[in-house]
């Protein structure tokens, strides 16, 4: 069982920049892969960026390529997304996901945190 809960969310400005973080407890964070999923509102769930076990390969949807950057510290048993140049389109409740194998697909995750809201004003 992992437990993870995400922080750094809030309200920012277009072009502004604000960098999640996902600390897990539980079953060792390295074992996993991690990923970053978005939710606006009306909207389904969707992929942002995935890291692997070690952190050395990386895979962004299209929508954060770019801007968005994806990093974790398995000593810290976190995972981090920073994000610059946030567009109003970016606003969305935010998830980290763990899971056993890379994927963009929800489906692909086994473990989930409660979500952090970020607002990005135009």
């Amino acid at each position: 069982q992992v437990q993870l809960v995400e922080s750094g969310g809030g309200l920012v400005q277009a072009g502004g920049s604000l960098r999640l973080s996902c600390t897990a407890s539980g079953r060792t964070f390295s074992s996993y892969t991690m990923g970053w999923f978005r939710r606006a509102p009306g909207k389904e769930r969707e992929f942002v960026v995935g890291i692997s076990r070690s952190g050395g390969s990386t895979y962004y949807a299209d929508s954060g390529k770019g801007r968005f950057t994806i990093s974790r510290d398995n000593a810290k048993n976190t995972v981090y997304l920073q994000m610059n140049r946030l567009k109003p389109e970016d606003t969305a409740v935010y998830y980290c996901a763990a899971g056993e194998g890379a994927s963009s697909r929800p489906a692909g995750y086994d473990y989930w945190g409660q979500g952090t809201q970020v607002t990005v004003s135009s």
